[in-house]
């Protein structure tokens, strides 16, 4: 299937803290991914986007796993899997609407 046309994924500040407020209360509020590790997933050849997959590590804390697009909306499989972000807390930064 090829991919969707592009649209903007933009959201206003006060609607995404809404969202994460409405969301079911976990113990983990959200993950952080360093950009160096993103660049590395985008890089890769024939990347067109990242794909993110639900999922629960080995010792039962939601995750997120990201892997790239190629131009059909595939997962690239033979390329890099991510997963195993900086949880936050603790890595939630400054107290600010989203993570408060």
């Amino acid at each position: 299937m090829a991919l969707p046309k592009p649209k903007s994924h933009r959201i206003a500040l006060n609607a995404a803290a809404d969202q994460v407020r409405s969301a079911a209360k976990r113990e983990q509020k959200g993950g952080l991914f360093l950009r160096q590790e993103l660049d590395e997933l985008l890089a890769q050849p024939d990347c067109a986007g990242l794909r993110y997959y639900y999922g629960r590590n080995a010792v039962g804390q939601d995750t997120l796993i990201l892997i790239g697009v190629d131009k059909d909306g595939n997962d690239q499989l033979q390329g890099v899997v991510m997963e195993e972000c900086f949880l936050c807390p603790p890595w939630c930064g400054a107290a600010n609407s989203l993570n408060s």
